[in-house]
């Protein structure tokens, strides 16, 4: 059974567009960013934020460029951070991963012939780490990603999961709003 979210005045999920049309992004992206009252993290505390990038920059380092996205876009699932879900899965698509695989990335384990075993155990070990708050990182979890990455790999892994995490945590606390990818140059 398909569910219309078209209002009674046909318009595209209440939005007040006719015709079922996609909203505007540019002007969605504009009107959110002119209404942001948050704080400016990178100019409020550069010190903090270049630490941030040093530490997200050696955490990839030796990791699998498309595993780092499948974890990034995982705990920002987790995390509810659209900004950064928006700035992952863009960067996966230009790396060359598949819709397919991007669209099963948050119901992965009922979908696990999408990723390796490698994979599998990466996002597991990235739900343990982002909601270690809900019962730590079990041992079979633990054990499952140190059967699939030595130590060297193993530290790098965790120390992208609790990077991402850090990155969510400034988003969202910041109010970032998805669309808007910062690390680009203006106009661009």
């Amino acid at each position: 059974m398909t569910t219309n979210t078209s209002t009674d005045n046909g318009t595209w999920g209440g939005t007040g567009l006719k015709g079922g049309t996609v909203p505007d992004i540019d002007a969605a992206v504009a009107a959110a960013e002119a209404t942001r009252t948050r704080l400016d993290f990178a100019k409020a505390a550069p010190k903090v934020f270049r630490a941030i990038v040093g530490l997200d920059a050696a955490a990839r380092n030796g990791l699998d460029p498309a595993l780092v996205e499948l974890v990034q876009i995982r705990a920002s699932h987790l995390n509810h951070c659209a900004y950064c879900l928006h700035m992952h899965t863009n960067d996966a698509r230009k790396a060359g991963e598949s819709e397919d695989r991007l669209h099963m990335v948050p119901v992965w384990r009922e979908a696990r012939h999408f990723f390796s075993e490698r994979e599998q155990a990466a996002l597991a070990l990235t739900e343990s780490v982002t909601l270690v708050s809900g019962g730590g990182v079990p041992d079979d979890v633990y054990a499952d990603a140190a059967a699939h990455f030595d130590e060297g790999e193993l530290a790098q892994l965790l120390a992208l999961i609790m990077t991402i995490n850090t990155w969510n945590r400034v988003a969202l606390a910041t109010g970032k709003v998805a669309g808007t990818d910062e690390r680009r140059p203006a106009g661009r």
